[in-house]
């Protein structure tokens, strides 16, 4: 019977597992019905007739396998109020993120954040949007008109849809925030956009911020000096010689004059930069920048309130690209090739939308042919081509932002000896479920102080100093004033970028591409171009400040360190003309070669930066071109297409040669043997790429580690390469002893030794004993996230659902191939890289090719979230359809729509 009732239950315990297994399987497919219920409900029709208000005449919407539009109508205004209809359609989530962004209104959106409400603070304080809003009436009459059709658009599609009708993001959202009905879609929000673009290219800041922070521990300015060294003469500039006239200065401009300031003068600046008790009792490698009494209190504040911004393009020294152009001479075809891959924060959606924006007649009312690559939420074609020409960009690399170290006295300012009042403003930022916060926004002359967004800056004081007396005594107030900075930027200035965009995509030839660019304020870029007439060229655009030379401080007045505020002579003088900005046409060398380095050479007399990549990239694109030149081969697509796929390492040579002159145990020895034989390239598969970058990092840990404050912690970036190839020729340099090992002085082969030994360990435990297996692809990982809810806090089935997952990938910092990593982070995962590729044939433009890194769709579960990845990983790309025949031989999906009613 027992055996029987152990049966018996047997029985009943596999007829009660079965209900419960059928129950979950029933429950389930219902959560998975209604799952693909509300993904499908939000996906968008591709093919079909749609009817809606505010059209003129039919347009027409063909997509083919990548999902891409390109649009055919009758008008401007019903090509660009189609363009914004398919962004909402395709990204509004996006743009709606990237809104709330932009205006300082994320907490809005997320609810109670703290991440999000410092960036709303530090937004709010720059005061974006409402930059954005003084540009509006600036600009031409049919730009204007071109926005407001986009904006109709975007509205057209979003009528009568609640917020989980137009994204899988909204109805996650919502379960955690009451989400507001979506509000409309306005000119103010594209441009807008704009200023975020801005904000991630300006590239010089950083620099500005470290060399003041590293200078609080290290009072030698030789020695900061050490660390951001000049780019090498063998990396060659863009332009050799850059254009000037002098008879095109604007009225009310002056150019920059060289002033000498007094020994007062210069001591108090001194005094303000090296204010720190770091310069007496103080170890260096402790920072010590919120020490009561010092300028670096305010400094490091301001660049913790800044890093706080979103990351919407990306940001770092990875921030870059490539671009270049070869004449018809040496290509195949005798025809211009251009190449362009701009390196960007690498997220899912990716950061670019591709579309053809297509006039059915092209006329005067109605321009544009053109197609390329853009912006969700802006109207037109940021990077591509159209009937005539094609361009592309590259970030330039301008200094176009300077910190002011102010004196504050209550609500004033000083300067040249006076209090002037602050300017003021209250700022209202509503949190989503939760009450307003607001903030007290403080700005001077130039620009707004960004120091005390962060709450405890207001405490940092300067010392005292007998440099303080003001121009006129009378003036002196009777209490110590306080520190603060303040940030100028070329984009806090109403300009007309938009303008330019529309000009751009509507040029016939190398003038009308220069005419174009006289508008592109911000940004400062590099335009490379070509046309099917076979002419190439080079533009720099961009609104560059010239600045005064004071002579006698402590430091230059170049816009590379902080200067004083009080102290007009500081101020900037007005921008290069654009007539003086470097421009080439037809070079003899018949290419010409962008990749962020040195733009003009030393006989070009404006101050344009000294923050410039350091050239191991565009170097490496020079001697490729010019070695296919004098071997007499001519090239081709698949060349350009090889040449952007290339993981060559310069640096790795210069290092990887006094590294195999160290010294070491047999274990270590084992890993070392991996770089002699290596051919310095960056392969996943590679096992001596894997050890040099372990090596390299813990080159930076020991050399550096100890000797400055963490927010200069060394990143591994181009610059720090070229500070670490200068270094070793001088084994002894003071740089190579680690401060934090008391009665040791160490030299350069002692810091190899122990980075070749930890570096050895490390790979070790990570990827395992033998060095043979070791894969440079298994460290360095790409991990697509989606924001705002890829991030890690997200739950596990939301992250499965919006990210890109994880990928091996080739490539390094510093390499044609620029899939970067941090240093500094201790891990090797990639930060920004290839955003797109793209090759352009003159010789017949439907030959064309290009690649987006992830897909045109920001929907989960569209067929276009992540169907370009697999090639972009592989380094292949799609053909490019362009005139009509092309692009219906490829469609796959017709869209139409119709005005309402017809």
């Amino acid at each position: 019977m027992l055996v029987l009732g152990i049966v018996v239950g047997g029985k009943k315990l596999t007829r009660i597992s079965t209900i419960v297994i059928a129950a979950v399987i029933a429950l389930a497919l219902v959560i998975a019905i209604a799952a693909v219920t509300v993904v499908r409900h939000s996906l968008p029709d591709y093919s079909g007739t749609e009817s809606v208000p505010g059209l003129g005449h039919d347009v027409v919407i063909k997509r083919g396998d990548t999902g891409v539009p390109n649009i055919y109508a009758d008008s401007s205004h019903d090509l660009f109020y189609a363009q914004g209809y398919v962004h909402a359609q395709d990204r509004f989530f996006e743009m709606d993120y990237r809104r709330h962004v932009t205006a300082g209104r994320l907490s809005e959106l997320v609810g109670t954040n703290s991440e999000a409400l410092t960036a709303d603070k530090v937004i709010r304080t720059l005061g974006w949007r409402r930059v954005a809003k003084q540009e509006l009436p600036l600009l031409s009459k049919s730009t204007r008109a071109y926005l407001k059709a986009y904006a109709d658009g975007v509205n057209a599609y979003l009528a009568d849809k609640s917020p989980s009708d137009l994204g899988l993001a909204y109805t996650i959202l919502g379960s955690t925030v009451h989400l507001e009905d979506i509000e409309s879609w306005t000119p103010v929000d594209s441009l807008a956009w704009l200023k975020a673009m801005a904000w991630d290219l300006k590239t010089n800041y950083d620099s500005e911020l470290e060399r003041a922070q590293i200078h609080t521990v290290v009072p030698s300015v030789a020695k900061v000096d050490e660390l951001f060294p000049d780019t090498p003469k063998s990396h060659r500039p863009i332009v050799t010689r850059g254009q000037m006239n002098k008879s095109t200065l604007p009225p009310g401009s002056r150019v920059a004059s060289k002033i000498r300031i007094g020994k007062k003068e210069a001591k108090e600046w001194a005094t303000a930069l090296e204010g720190s008790p770091a310069h007496t009792d103080t170890p260096r490698g402790h920072d010590t920048t919120e020490a009561a009494g010092t300028a670096g209190a305010a400094l490091k504040t301001a660049g913790a309130a800044l890093n706080a911004v979103p990351q919407l393009l990306g940001r770092g020294d990875g921030i870059g690209s490539n671009s270049w152009v070869v004449s018809g001479k040496y290509t195949a075809s005798g025809k211009p090739l251009l190449a362009n891959d701009p390196h960007l924060a690498l997220t899912v959606p990716g950061i670019w939308y591709q579309a053809g924006l297509h006039c059915t007649t092209v006329n005067k009312d109605c321009p544009f042919d053109v197609s390329g690559f853009g912006f969700s939420g802006m109207p037109g074609v940021f990077i591509g081509h159209n009937r005539n020409i094609g361009w592309g960009f590259t970030n330039m690399g301008a200094d176009v932002t300077d910190f002011y170290l102010e004196k504050i006295d209550g609500s004033s300012y000083r300067l040249d000896g006076k209090n002037v009042p602050l300017k003021q403003r209250t700022e209202h930022i509503k949190v989503a479920d939760a009450n307003t916060v607001t903030i007290n926004v403080r700005s001077t002359d130039h620009g707004p102080i960004v120091s005390d967004v962060l709450a405890d800056t207001r405490l940092a004081r300067p010392k005292k100093t007998d440099a303080e007396t003001p121009r006129h005594a009378h003036d002196v107030p009777a209490r110590q004033p306080q520190f603060a900075v303040s940030l100028a930027w070329t984009a806090l200035q109403p300009g007309r970028t938009a303008d330019a965009i529309f000009a751009m995509d509507t040029a016939k030839d190398f003038s009308d591409m220069r005419s174009a660019a006289r508008s592109f304020a911000v940004p400062a870029q590099n335009i490379v171009y070509a046309d099917t007439a076979g002419h190439i060229g080079y533009q720099t655009p961009g609104k560059v400040p010239i600045r005064n030379t004071v002579v006698g401080g402590p430091v230059p007045s170049n816009g590379t360190w902080p200067v004083p505020g009080w102290d007009s002579d500081f101020d900037w003088q007005g921008y290069i003309p654009f007539d003086q900005l470097p421009s080439s046409l037809d070079p003899k060398q018949g290419f010409i070669a962008t990749a962020n380095q040195k733009v003009a050479g030393a006989g070009y007399p404006n101050y344009l930066g000294s923050d410039f990549d350091y050239g191991y990239r565009s170097q490496a694109i020079r001697d490729k071109l010019q070695n296919a030149i004098g071997h007499h081969k001519k090239l081709t697509r698949a060349d350009m297409s090889a040449i952007q796929m290339s993981t060559s390492n310069e640096f790795a040579r210069t290092l990887v040669k006094h590294l195999l002159k160290v010294e070491t145990d047999k274990f270590t020895g084992e890993a070392v043997d991996l770089l002699r034989n290596w051919d310095y390239t960056e392969s996943p598969d590679s096992a001596a790429a894997a050890y040099f970058n372990a090596v390299w990092a813990s080159v930076l840990k020991h050399a550096f580690g100890g000797e400055v404050p963490e927010p200069a912690t060394p990143n591994g970036s181009d610059r720090w390469m070229g500070a670490v190839a200068r270094l070793l020729k001088h084994p002894d340099n003071s740089w190579w002893d680690d401060r934090l090992t008391p009665n040791v002085v160490e030299t350069r082969d002692e810091v190899l030794e122990h980075a070749l030994s930890d570096a050895r360990k490390e790979l070790t435990a990570s990827l395992g004993k033998d060095p043979d297996d070791w894969q440079w692809g298994r460290l360095h990982k790409l991990e697509l996230k989606e924001s705002p809810l890829g991030g890690e806090s997200a739950p596990g089935i939301v992250r499965w659902a919006f990210n890109g997952g994880s990928h091996d990938v080739g490539g390094t910092t510093a390499v044609v191939d620029a899939t970067s990593w941090d240093a500094a982070s201790g891990n090797y995962t990639v930060t920004s890289g290839p955003s797109m590729r793209m090759v352009l044939d003159f010789d017949n433009l439907n030959r064309s090719t290009w690649v987006n890194l992830t897909g045109n769709s920001g929907h989960p579960f569209s067929a276009h979230y992540l169907d370009q990845l697999p090639r972009w990983l592989k380094g292949t790309t799609y053909s490019w359809p362009f005139t009509k025949p092309a692009v219906d031989d490829a469609a796959t999906d017709t869209l139409t729509l119709k005005p309402d009613g017809s």
